[in-house]
């Protein structure tokens, strides 16, 4: 249902409150490049400190700039399984063509648990949903067994992996096969989660590098596996750069040294340490974005 270069977009904000200029402008900066889906509200969007106003704003926002051009796969997860569920019920609502719902944060639920989440998010909507497991991020890791069993209901069609356990995803993609599209969380395994039959990625440097992105997946989709690996490995010193410090402040940093966005972030993140930010800006002067 949903393949290739997606973007898990940023949320730029100006004195405390969504850019709504800005954010459509990168949205457009998007669709000029080739980017394939807008995610917007994960947590590269800064989702945790958004109010619920601030969430459906986004997601309108979202809907309205892509016009129907490519798809809107809202962030509506949830650390509360009724919370995921009204974000996700305004998301179908509103017009977003699915969503994207984080593993329950904090609460360290068991695999019961969140196959009982998931199940009761599924059976509350039709809306395509795809999902994000990211143990890094929410101190839980689903494990490939339930990914299988929730495969089973027909609105879960997908989940972003972020474990970077290449051995976890093939288990996912043996178990459920075409019932549930793979997706890289994770910039450095891009390229190997298409080679072992994933079906796109949820990349944070496309933020700043669509087109390098959409070139690389356009390119193993077509069966030019050298030009797809070659891409791969081109942006790899920009995929570590980009997780200097904690995600987004780097990608954001990114974007405000390319003139695209102010450099805020909601507290408690914070700007990047002088160090870092000299290492990003070298980075980004040798891939010619400043």
């Amino acid at each position: 249902m949903f393949k290739g270069s997606l973007i898990p977009i940023v949320t730029p904000f100006k004195e405390g409150k969504i850019d709504e200029e800005g954010f459509r402008d990168l949205i457009e900066f998007h669709i000029t490049n080739g980017t394939d889906a807008i995610v917007p509200c994960g947590t590269t969007g800064e989702s945790a400190t958004l109010t619920h106003e601030e969430h459906e704003q986004l997601i309108d926002l979202s809907i309205e700039a892509a016009n129907h051009r490519i798809p809107v796969i809202a962030g509506t997860g949830s650390n509360s399984t009724a919370e995921a569920i009204k974000l996700t019920t305004y998301a179908k609502k509103t017009g977003a063509d699915g969503a994207l719902l984080i593993t329950p944060y904090y609460n360290k639920p068991t695999q019961e648990g969140l196959y009982n989440h998931y199940k009761a998010i599924a059976e509350e909507t039709d809306l395509p949903l795809i999902l994000y497991n990211v143990p890094s991020r929410t101190g839980v890791n689903m494990l490939p067994e339930t990914v299988a069993r929730l495969s089973e209901m027909p609105t879960i069609v997908g989940i972003k992996e972020a474990t970077g356990s290449l051995r976890q995803i093939c288990d996912i993609i043996h178990l459920c096969g075409e019932k549930c599209s793979v997706f890289s969380g994770d910039d450095f395994t891009n390229y190997p989660i298409l080679a072992v039959g994933g079906k796109g990625v949820i990349s944070v440097t496309a933020n700043i590098m669509p087109d390098k992105i959409a070139a690389m997946y356009d390119a193993f989709e077509s069966g030019n596996f050298d030009k797809s690996r070659e891409l791969h490995y081109q942006l790899l010193e920009l995929h570590n750069s980009l997780f200097l410090e904690t995600n987004p402040i780097p990608v954001k940093t990114a974007l405000s040294l390319m003139g695209k966005i102010s450099p805020e972030m909601r507290p408690p993140l914070s700007p990047m340490s002088p160090g870092n930010l000299e290492i990003l800006k070298k980075v980004m002067a040798k891939y010619k974005l400043i």
